[in-house]
């Protein structure tokens, strides 16, 4: 049934209006939290109440992007999370392997490693599909190097769509599922991250850096859960790391250097910072975690012990469960499994927090750092002017952060705007 301009109006009323005191709300809540300990709130948790309005809403996301007057809807009526769980639980999905390509193009992935991905480029706002054989898509952390899986072979590129450095035809390695894939920066190497195993691929061989055979142990099989690893950034150091082992640092050729055992229960994130001078590793329990930094000058023979207060790192986060993280030249930028992304530097200081909803499972930075785009398990997609200033008053957090869209890439949906 169409629904009337009087009925429009009224439901856009009755959206902005509890969707805005949800906010305040929450953000009250939460200041007070931050500021006089959770232990001393009292109060109930404040609750969006504007579930029966999804459906009409949803219905006018989908005649605002037919008709193309979505501007005007979004002004309207600025976008939310908890209104829409009831459809995230059959329509939502993973966006991930966000990398930067330039100006305002990134491209991304939409799947997990146990699906079949689909790979697409945004650039502004327009969304192009790419071949469907990819599989999986990784840049360097120097030099701008892409490295594309599919068909079982590894293509290096010089830039996006540049010249070919290195073709690798994976046979160890064929078939498995790719969680990661990391080039060097010369483009004659790239980590290769699998619940299979951690791999270094060249020409020359797939060599298995993580995990290692127990000799003792017969029937061991080199199965992984929560694996994740990272390079530095000059490409010096290896980290690696799953739910079964602590994170374990490595040289350029995999050969182990040092450990780094978790403060939570099982390691699960691992990333240097911009300029190379701090490791943090996290690890996590449940929703919850912990992450840590250390010092880079001491990974040639660091050994933290788990669960032990040290003075040979420093607490850059206790609450979060890190899914995935950049670093910029001012601080990290984390995403956890409650779906917020956080600003944190080397000390462990929260410098911003701002709530996107469901677990964040993806995101990538311009050259610049002005324009942030992140993914998340919702098959939502947000691209964000950092430090730009609020849009609306319905944003739950402490960044001044201007959402310029978000795309909604919802299962058996055409990709939407809102």
């Amino acid at each position: 049934m169409k629904l009337t301009n009087q009925k429009i109006n009224e439901i856009k009323t009755e959206w902005n209006t509890l969707g805005s005191q949800y906010a305040i709300a929450v953000n009250e809540m939460v200041k007070f939290g931050d500021t006089n300990g959770w232990e001393n709130w009292k109060g109930e948790d404040p609750k969006d109440e504007r579930d029966h309005l999804s459906d009409a809403v949803f219905q006018l996301l989908k005649d605002a992007n037919t008709n193309n007057t979505v501007a005007q809807f979004r002004q309207d009526f600025p976008p939310a999370h908890t209104p829409l769980l009831k459809f995230l639980k059959d329509k939502g999905q993973s966006i991930s392997q966000l990398n930067f390509i330039t100006e305002q193009k990134i491209v991304f992935l939409v799947g997990t490693a146990y699906q079949k991905r689909q790979a697409y480029i945004l650039d502004n706002t327009t969304v192009l599909e790419l071949d469907a054989s990819i599989d999986i898509i990784g840049k360097s952390k120097q030099n701008n190097v892409f490295a594309i899986a599919s068909n079982n072979a590894i293509v290096i590129t010089q830039g996006w769509e540049g010249e070919i450095i290195s073709t690798f035809q994976l046979k160890d390695t064929k078939d498995i599922a790719i969680t990661d894939l990391i080039p060097f920066n010369d483009g004659k190497k790239v980590l290769l991250v699998s619940s299979d195993g951690i791999f270094i691929i060249s020409n020359e061989t797939e060599h298995r850096i993580h995990p290692l055979p127990d000799p003792e142990d017969e029937e061991w099989e080199p199965y992984l859960d929560m694996e994740n690893a990272t390079l530095s950034n000059d490409n010096k150091y290896i980290v690696v790391g799953d739910q079964c082992y602590d994170h374990r640092v490595l040289n350029s050729d995999g050969a182990q250097l040092g450990d780094i055992g978790p403060q939570s229960s099982y390691p699960h994130f691992c990333l240097f910072s911009k300029n190379d001078n701090q490791l943090i590793t996290n690890s996590c329990h449940f929703y919850n975690g912990v992450t840590i930094g250390v010092d880079t000058s001491d990974l040639e023979t660091i050994s933290v012990e788990a669960y032990q207060d040290s003075e040979d790192f420093t607490v850059i986060d206790d609450g979060m469960r890190v899914y995935c993280g950049i670093a910029t030249s001012k601080y990290y930028i984390l995403g956890d499994a409650y779906g917020y992304i956080k600003a944190i530097d080397a000390k462990g200081d929260c410098i911003w927090k701002y709530f996107l909803g469901s677990t964040i499972s993806g995101m990538t930075i311009s050259e610049d750092e002005k324009t942030l785009w992140v993914g998340s398990y919702s098959g939502m997609l947000h691209k964000l002017q950092l430090d730009k200033g609020l849009r609306d008053n319905h944003t739950i957090g402490t960044g001044q952060h201007y959402e310029d869209f978000r795309l909604v890439i919802w299962k058996d949906e055409p990709i939407r705007t809102w």
